[in-house]
């Protein structure tokens, strides 16, 4: 599981595949929807990405399949990808939960 906090592209990335498993193309597209065209990755960048996630077991190849004469690998969450992402989840919502208390906090103490 994850000790320290993701960098985005892993979040990004792992989230891309919490639904379905994806080849390249479709990841690059996938992050730059979820992020809403902020994080547009390079397909090295893709590529070295998925090779890390696949060492840390987050990640695993689920197929291959040749569609129109281009060579396609798919992509999986592995269940411990899948728990790494629950807990960064997790410590998101926890994140924002603070944020938002210490907002509503200082909204009450601001004097009018």
């Amino acid at each position: 599981m994850a000790s320290t906090a993701m960098q985005e592209p892993t979040r990004l990335l792992l989230t891309a595949l919490a639904d379905e498993p994806r080849h390249g193309y479709a990841l690059i597209k996938e992050v730059e929807a979820i992020s809403s065209g902020r994080v547009r990755l390079r397909t090295g960048t893709l590529y070295s990405a998925l090779a890390r996630l696949q060492e840390q077991g987050w990640v695993e190849a689920s197929g291959e399949e040749v569609v129109d004469g281009r060579h396609r690998r798919y992509y999986a969450l592995t269940d411990e990808g899948g728990a790494a992402l629950a807990e960064e989840a997790a410590r998101l919502r926890s994140l924002a939960a603070e944020a938002d208390r210490r907002l509503a906090l200082r909204t009450r103490s601001v004097p009018a």
